[in-house]
């Protein structure tokens, strides 16, 4: 892989993981933490979406929407294990 595409990623991871920290009031995790749940979001919603009929566009900003979906779920996830 190079080192834009790595670069990209965890760009997207950062700014994905941030949002979904704001939208789901104080949920973030510091700037790495937002990366790796920016990622995994992404992962995640790369994965479900499409499983279920929703089609995000391409791009840069497809993108970030998509590891900001992927994000909020994972964050919600996670606060309802925590309160478990």
């Amino acid at each position: 892989m190079p080192i834009e595409a790595l670069l990209i990623w965890i760009i997207i991871g950062a700014i994905g993981g941030w949002l979904a920290g704001v939208l789901m009031k104080g949920a973030g995790f510091g700037l790495i933490g937002n990366i790796i749940v920016g990622i995994i979001g992404a992962a995640i919603a790369g994965w479900l979406l499409p499983r279920i009929g929703i089609h995000i566009g391409g791009g840069i900003v497809g993108s970030i929407i998509n590891a900001v979906i992927g994000a909020v779920i994972l964050l919600f996830v996670i606060s309802l294990v925590k309160r478990a």
